[in-house]
């Protein structure tokens, strides 16, 4: 009973003000988000998708487009600057990020300087792009990189492992670039990335068993015969399971690790195996198919977050309804349910209903500028 009520109640949250200086394209301009879902209007490249962006920055402070921080300061200036405010508790709390080449990033939890970690408790969003389709089509580091932005804004301390994965990971790789290898170090590394790296793929497992459950009844409400299933390319569940099969890969593969001179074993090049009637996604979903399942998934973010934190996360739609045909549109947008709040972008508003937008509140963009 404890975990129904948990599940059924949701706090409120909702992004009230944005404000962008030299973000991008936006020299100076601010948002006051009066409804519960906002339409932004442009054509492409005026700015609409920065906006998301720098929404999206406030939930994790990563760019879903680029890793290079530099890139988001408006061309001729040496800084850009974030401000918003979030209704949090019946509580207003100000978020501001700023960078520049000079200082790197300062972040400020209502005007006091603060952590990366305190930070990102605050927002939570979903964002969906035309980029996530690339989940199926493109990688196994573009669906890598998915699952670790959901995860972490579940978990505040993955990222800390992803990191300290990373730099032990990195450490290695060094070593095995050396002429002659200590392989009494090797065996430290490896040691290291076993403890590490079973951490990241139970928390990996433990979050896609709980997502397949939502996307996949999702999936099925709007594909109507086909079942989805998701899996990790890692056979085994338990921890200590998981630590005695990254060993015994290690051993397994050192020899090819000193051949090719750098890690191939970990989560670092694990997988997610994708299913729609027991056939590989990946390699033989169709384009409706392809997007019915990210769809899914999407969405089953958004409730797995809701569900955790007990907060409806900020649901940013990105151009995507140009991309889904009529029914996962009306599939899309029915399913956004009252609280959630949404903010959308759209090259115009012929894609929406006439009872759609009598309640929508729309800001129009064009370089860089709100008209």
């Amino acid at each position: 009973m404890r975990g129904l009520l948990y599940l059924c109640y949701t706090k409120p949250m909702k992004l009230l003000r944005l404000g962008l200086t030299n973000y991008r394209n936006c020299e100076n301009i601010e948002l006051v988000f009066s409804k519960q879902k906002t339409l932004i209007i442009g054509k492409n490249a005026q700015g609409k998708t920065n906006i998301l962006e720098s929404i999206y920055m406030l939930s994790d402070l990563k760019s879903p487009r680029t890793s290079t921080m530099s890139d988001m300061i408006k061309f001729s200036s040496n800084l850009f600057e974030i401000n918003a405010q979030i209704e949090k508790n019946n509580t207003d709390i100000e978020l501001d990020i700023s960078y520049s080449i000079e200082k790197k990033r300062e972040l400020k939890l209502n005007k006091v300087k603060t952590t990366p970690k305190n930070f990102k408790s605050v927002a939570k969003t979903v964002l969906f792009s035309t980029k996530d389709l690339l989940l199926l089509r493109g990688t196994p580091q573009d669906r890598r990189d998915w699952l670790d932005r959901a995860i972490s804004q579940i978990y505040p301390a993955y990222d800390e492992r992803l990191t300290k994965y990373e730099k032990i990971r990195i450490q290695k790789n060094n070593l095995l670039k050396n002429e002659v290898v200590d392989e009494t170090l090797l065996d430290i590394y490896n040691e290291q990335l076993v403890i590490t790296g079973a951490n990241i793929i139970f928390l990996r497992k433990k979050f896609l068993k709980e997502i397949e459950k939502i996307a996949a009844a999702k999936h099925k409400l709007i594909s109507d015969t086909e079942v989805f299933t998701l899996s990790y390319t890692c056979p085994v569940d338990e921890i200590e399971e998981i630590s005695s099969y990254l060993k015994n890969e290690l051993i397994l593969r050192r020899s090819e690790e000193l051949a090719r001179r750098q890690s191939c074993v970990g989560p670092h090049r694990d997988d997610i195996e994708l299913k729609i009637n027991g056939i590989d996604a990946v390699k033989f979903a169709s384009q409706g198919q392809q997007r019915t399942l990210v769809l899914s998934l999407k969405l089953g973010e958004l409730d797995i977050i809701k569900n955790k934190t007990g907060y409806s996360p900020i649901l940013l739609l990105d151009d995507v309804l140009a991309e889904l045909d009529e029914t996962r549109q009306n599939y899309l947008l029915k399913s956004i349910e009252e609280g959630v709040q949404t903010i959308i972008t759209s090259v115009d508003t012929l894609l929406f209903e006439e009872e759609f937008l009598n309640d929508v509140q729309i800001y129009s963009i064009q370089n860089g500028r709100l008209i």
